[in-house]
């Protein structure tokens, strides 16, 4: 795809009006799938696109909306999971802000393929700007009649609600969200049942990312068959947002079609490492993946590629670490943030970060022993698959990771009892509306 979808009107103020997005084919899309298309067709037509969640985990979206019961009598409800809260990662944030009613139109064909009438955008509560502009957008778009009752003549009812998280990683996950939403503390669910079958209040729910939504008005403008040609096969096809941050010349957003060269992104678009220094590291997926050594980054940005040298496609929030980074201090902070987010309920989790960010704090500091680093390469592997929900894997991947691939590095902090490492923090600010 040669034109760009999510960043053709970066840098004008107006993308985010109801009048701008109209101007420029805005909610046809909608219009023709209210007018030809019956729910069903929708879902098959998104399944053909070979549309997978955009939010990390990668499922097939059509296949997710087919396990909406459709003879549950309880309420159907989308919800929109604009909680963005992995480190690296800041594509939502730029949709949310510069194109909302693309994101509506999204979620208007959405809940019409799942029959249902009532949706909800769980946003991050530090996202106050992209809160406020979603919330105008709304009222835009039910002005215009494209929410509300009778939508567009249809026959078809709908309305959205915005509600404001309060800040927890934790509830970027699916079922904490959905225990967020109800009111309650954001505690993740024991699963099965999974929410497209007992969700928010007891009823079929289907949870989609930001991107994921957004990209449901071009499958619907140009067909299924047609999206599913973009990218390296059927399996890892469409177009995508791409994170790039750390030390880089141009960190910020990037939009390519699926599968591109992760090498290619971080010296050609974002312009090479900072300074001259040479590449020591990348995470490839924002920070919950694990790290790859600058030999493995000639690879495809896709789910199946970077899983098959051991690693994840996650958010394609890529983070990029040179030669005057520190490893353990770099582990160090991203542990921190997961020691910090971990919500306590399962006790590998809650305990083993907490010891994961005691032994890093000591090995960074010149307190540690060579032993300290089994150790914490045992705790990652203890905490591994024994938590409910995915934050677990997540501090323990990375973790895993740096011990396996840096281990010298983690050795010599030991041995020498300081950090061997010159570093350099003249690091510059990521801006991901640049």
């Amino acid at each position: 795809m040669s034109e760009l979808y999510f960043l053709k009107n970066r840098g004008n103020p107006e993308s985010k009006t109801i009048d701008f997005y109209l101007a420029h084919g805005g909610y046809e899309a909608l219009k023709k799938t209210l007018k030809s298309f019956e729910p069903n067709d929708v879902i098959e037509e998104v399944k053909k696109s070979g549309l997978r969640g955009r939010g990390g985990a990668g499922f097939p979206t059509g296949l997710k909306w087919s396990f909406v019961p459709q003879d549950n009598p309880n309420p159907k409800y989308l919800v929109c999971n604009a909680d963005e809260s992995e480190p690296g990662t800041f594509k939502d944030r730029y949709i949310i802000e510069h194109e909302p009613h693309m994101l509506i139109e999204g979620m208007i064909i959405s809940s019409y393929a799942i029959r249902s009438h009532l949706a909800y955008i769980y946003i991050r509560g530090e996202f106050v700007q992209g809160a406020r502009i979603l919330e105008e957008a709304l009222a835009e778009a039910r002005e215009k009649g494209f929410l509300g009752k009778n939508i567009l003549g249809s026959g078809y009812d709908l309305d959205i609600y915005v509600h404001r998280g309060g800040g927890a990683y934790i509830c970027g996950e699916e079922t904490g969200l959905l225990e967020s939403l109800e009111g309650k503390r954001g505690w993740p669910r024991l699963k099965p049942p999974f929410p497209a079958v007992v969700g928010l209040f007891k009823s079929p729910t289907i949870i989609n990312n930001v991107e994921t939504l957004a990209n449901v008005p071009l499958i619907m403008e140009r067909g299924g068959d047609w999206y599913s040609q973009l990218g390296p096969n059927p399996k890892n096809a469409g177009i995508k947002l791409y994170c790039v941050s750390g030390h880089v010349n141009r960190p910020g957003l990037f939009e390519f079609e699926m599968g591109m060269n992760l090498k290619e992104l971080i010296y050609e678009h974002a312009g090479g490492i900072y300074k001259g220094h040479q590449l020591k590291g990348v995470i490839p997926g924002g920070s919950s993946t694990p790290v790859l050594r600058p030999d493995e980054i000639d690879v495809s940005m896709d789910y199946d590629s970077l899983a098959a040298i051991g690693t994840m496609f996650g958010s394609a929030g890529t983070i990029v670490m040179d030669e005057t980074t520190c490893m353990v201090d770099a582990l160090y902070n991203l542990e921190r943030f997961y020691a910090h987010e971990s919500c306590g309920q399962c006790t590998p989790c809650r305990e083993g970060t907490m010891w994961m960010v005691k032994l890093l704090r000591r090995l960074e500091h010149g307190e540690g022993t060579v032993e300290d680093v089994d150790l914490l390469a045992d705790i990652a592997g203890n905490i591994m698959g024994r938590t409910i929900c995915p934050l677990g894997d997540a501090a323990a991947m990375p973790a895993k990771s740096f011990v396996q691939k840096f281990r010298d590095e983690f050795i010599e902090h030991a041995k020498q009892h300081k950090c061997p490492v010159k570093k350099d923090k003249s690091i510059k600010v990521t801006d991901a509306n640049a």
